[in-house]
Formats: structure tokens, C-alpha cells, sequence
């Protein structure tokens, strides 16, 4: 009698299976429509067809497939799994060096969620300036929320502009970051925390997190390695989900930080 194929091995050793449960996550399929998705022909993806219907993770229903119950249930689980190999993938040399412990558990497990995620690598000679890219779009944002564990000094005359538009700015810097800004920037501190919108709050831990920033308009975002040198690499996107990612990171350090009121 022949063996029987594992469910691991019957969807992830295709990749027309794997692309086909994903194609009728959403809703039910015509052959048509399938094929046109999968760029394929019946002979090919009919055997495929036939092998998940088998297995009942595909019911056929007059001309359409769509997923079973147990189909729907593995579905689901497959989507995040895929999006979170794809996510390391795309940029595996950075998340490789990476040290994910100032990532918290919750927002580990949905990595997945900064798909589509491009790589800011500065030249050395460029290597501690501000991205143009990350310029830009923060000047038009409407609302930023920022949070720094290093201190670059073109922060604050460019926080400084944006809040002169009565942009919304939430910022949260660790005490090191924070002194220096007393100490050398001091006037310019004060002028920016005496804007009605903005607010400054002090992270009292030790982060693993060099800096992001998440606004209406992007997400940039800048881990610490885990080797000692900084690099100074991020990842920069616009996607809906990287944003929402960013807003739940800042939350999350916001619970932990101290309101600064007074200078």
C-alpha cells in the first residue's frame, strides 16, 4: 500500500498547492479564475486540485473549489507563517545580525507584518546623516511618534520644524539621549516641548531598539546588532501593516516611559 503523504509535505513540496489554498483563502474559485491566477493550464493544476481534494482541504462545488473547514483552519495559519519567511527573506542579512530583544514577544510573532519592507543602508562616508528619504516624508506627516536610544543633533531642529506646522509629535528618548539634549541643545529643547502638540517622555530601561519613527506616512525602523559596531541600517516602508506594527511598538514603550515636564 502506498505511503501517505503528510499534510506538511502535500502543501509546502508544491508551490502551485501552496499558491492555490492561498488563492481560495478568500472566497470560492472557478477553474477559470484559478488558472489565470496560477499563470497555469488544467492539466497542470487539475492533478493538484484533485490531490487536496483527496485530502478534503478542497471541496468542489458545480464549477467552483473552495476550502473545507479543516482547509480554512490550516489556511490561516499558513498565511502568517509564509508573509514571516518571506519578511526575514527579503532582507536576511539585516535581520540575521539583528538582536530582537527590544522587540517585544507579541510584536515578534507578527514580523510577518513589515512586508515589503526596503533597506536604508548608508554610505560610510553618509553613515550618522539623516536619510532625504525619511526628511520628506516627515515633513509632511501630520502626527509622528518617535523614540531614540541615540542622539543625532539634526533631530531637533527638524522636530522643530515639523511642530512649527502644529504636527502632532509624540517623542520617547532614554536618559543618555536626553541629557545630552539638556546639555547641549537645551534652548532648543525647551522650544520644542512648549509647542501645544508636542510631548516628550523619558524611557527609563536599557533598549535593544537604536530608533523608529512611525507617522501617517511611514515607518522607519532601526535595530540595534548584535555585534557591538552600529551600522546604522533600517528599514523603511509605507505599507498600512508596518505602520500599525510601529504604532503598537510605541504603545508598548509608551507604558513603560515617564511624561518629561519640565526641562
Amino acid at each position: 500500500m502506498e505511503k501517505r503523504v503528510g499534510l506538511t509535505e502535500l502543501i509546502f513540496r508544491s508551490e502551485k498547492r501552496k499558491e492555490l489554498l492561498l488563492f481560495l483563502k478568500d472566497k470560492p474559485r472557478s477553474i477559470y479564475e484559478i488558472q489565470e491566477q496560477l499563470c497555469t493550464d488544467p492539466v497542470s493544476i487539475l492533478p493538484q486540485l484533485k490531490k487536496l481534494k483527496d485530502r478534503k482541504l478542497v471541496i468542489q462545488k458545480n464549477h467552483t473549489y473552495e476550502l473545507s473547514i479543516t482547509g480554512k483552519v490550516i489556511v490561516d495559519k499558513m498565511s502568517p507563517l509564509i508573509d514571516t519567511l518571506e519578511v526575514l527573506e527579503d532582507n536576511y542579512n539585516y535581520w540575521s545580525r539583528r538582536n530582537f530583544e527590544g522587540i517585544p514577544k507579541v510584536l515578534r510573532s507578527r514580523i510577518w507584518e513589515l512586508k515589503n519592507c526596503k533597506l536604508i543602508r548608508p554610505k560610510l562616508s553618509h553613515m550618522f546623516e539623516l536619510d532625504p528619504e525619511f526628511v520628506e516624508n516627515l515633513l509632511l506627516s501630520r502626527k509622528v511618534l518617535g523614540f531614540s536610544s541615540y542622539f543625532n543633533p539634526s533631530f531637533i531642529p527638524l522636530y522643530l520644524e515639523i511642530a512649527k506646522k502644529e504636527t502632532e509629535i509624540s517623542l520617547i528618548v532614554t536618559e543618555p539621549v536626553l541629557k545630552r539634549l539638556k546639555t547641549d541643545h537645551n534652548e532648543d529643547l525647551q522650544a520644542l516641548v512648549g509647542f501645544e502638540y508636542v510631548n516628550l517622555s523619558l524611557f527609563p530601561k536599557n533598549s535593544k531598539i537604536a530608533d523608529f519613527t512611525v507617522t501617517d506616512k511611514f515607518f522607519l525602523l532601526t535595530v540595534l546588532p548584535q555585534a557591538k559596531f552600529f551600522e546604522h541600517e533600517s528599514l523603511f516602508s509605507s505599507e498600512l501593516q508596518a505602520l500599525k506594527w510601529g504604532t503598537d511598538l510605541f504603545s508598548h514603550m509608551q507604558e513603560e516611559a515617564v511624561q518629561v515636564k519640565e526641562i
